[in-house]
């Protein structure tokens, strides 16, 4: 695998997207829809990453926001062939975030003529935060 700064030299950002989500519109959310609502927005991977976490909500919160981000990068929201799965969030070997596309999200990719997604997510106990770049 690349080193951050091999995957970035030389790149050209073709898109950027950030977004902030309160930790507590997650759990609200999940104490009313329950499963639904993890299964219809995450992957497997990334449930099973964040139940790890003593605390999951801020985690899940942190995945939410990345989505929007890409979502946003893209130039799509969460519509025209972007979904809640086209995007999600795994970790190299040192825990870093690296970005996930499913088909739809590799069609995507190709159409804006980009080679790539950098992610990068923070959280707080209360806030969820990413920022996503469309880079080629």
């Amino acid at each position: 695998m690349k080193s951050l700064e091999e995957s970035v030299i030389g790149r050209v950002v073709l898109g950027v997207g950030t977004d902030i989500v309160e930790v507590a519109r997650i759990r609200g959310a999940l104490e009313r829809h329950g499963d639904r609502f993890l299964r219809r927005l995450y992957t497997e991977q990334e449930l099973a990453y964040c139940q790890k976490q003593r605390d999951p909500h801020p985690f899940l919160a942190a995945r939410f926001a990345a989505k929007e981000a890409a979502s946003k990068a893209f130039g799509t929201g969460i519509a025209r062939g972007f979904g809640w799965k086209t995007f999600s969030v795994a970790h190299n070997e040192h825990g870093a975030p690296l970005a996930v596309l499913d088909e739809s999200g590799q069609q995507l990719l190709a159409a804006h003529g980009a080679t790539g997604l950098l992610v990068s997510l923070s959280h707080t106990t209360s806030l969820g935060h990413a920022v996503v770049l469309l880079v080629k």
